[in-house]
């Protein structure tokens, strides 16, 4: 399986790439970053590109891949929606399509969030945004897509958040991840049990369109 990879450098686009690169049933990954990561690996190749809203520079280099893993995001603390949608829905769907044309025969896994609103249109703006997003993504002529919906994803493996703030957070809540594991299984999940369950679901599929945290710990196996 071949795979493209968006958000290779935030905590869970670390995560699924580790496990990617790990993994027998991956031949490659193609990560496509705004800054280059200068990580090296024989099944690892990476493009630098600018402009996250338009794809045809690039669009050469993204034809014959069965699988796309799309983690890029920010979290919407402090952000108006208009920037918020820009860098959610926009980026998101402008790739989808390109991939959509492109590969029509590509699974594509979308990672927004646990609470995510799959109306569109409800009060809470990041909820509202993501179901939007996971729902233009649905309408497009791809072999399947899915919507992964973790809560708390505990980092694993030495992989710390990209922005300061928040690993100041994870330096304070991250210990209690035992705790949280044992209290409410449902809501908790790690880097890894999120890209064991994209490669799962991308090779073998799955009745459900969103997979909510349950379902990814449930495909994922154990925390490790």
């Amino acid at each position: 399986m071949k795979v493209i990879l968006f958000g290779a450098t935030g905590m869970v686009g670390q995560g699924v790439l580790q496990e990617c690169l790990r993994s027998g049933e991956v031949e490659g990954v193609l990560s496509i970053v705004r800054r280059a990561s200068r990580q090296q690996h024989p099944k690892l190749r990476e493009i630098v590109h600018q402009d996250f809203s338009d794809f045809f520079e690039i669009e050469g280099e993204l034809s014959g891949y069965d699988a796309c893993f799309f983690c890029l995001g920010v979290s919407s603390l402090g952000m108006k929606e208009a920037d918020y949608r820009r860098v959610t829905y926009d980026f998101a769907v402008s790739a989808a399509r390109t991939l959509a044309r492109l590969n029509p025969n590509m699974t594509f896994i979308y990672v927004s969030g646990s609470g995510t609103d799959s109306s569109g249109h409800g009060a809470t703006m990041w909820a509202r945004v993501n179901g939007q997003t996971e729902n233009a993504i649905f309408q497009l002529p791809f072999k399947t897509a899915y919507a992964f919906r973790p809560a708390y994803i505990q980092p694993m493996d030495g992989i710390v958040p990209r922005t300061a703030w928040l690993r100041a957070v994870y330096a304070v809540v991250a210990p209690l991840y035992p705790v949280w594991k044992r209290l409410f299984p449902n809501y908790v999940t790690t880097t890894a049990q999120v890209g064991r369950a994209m490669i799962h679901v991308a090779r073998e599929g799955t009745p459900q369109r969103v997979l909510e945290n349950r379902d990814i710990n449930a495909i994922g196996g154990g925390e490790g």
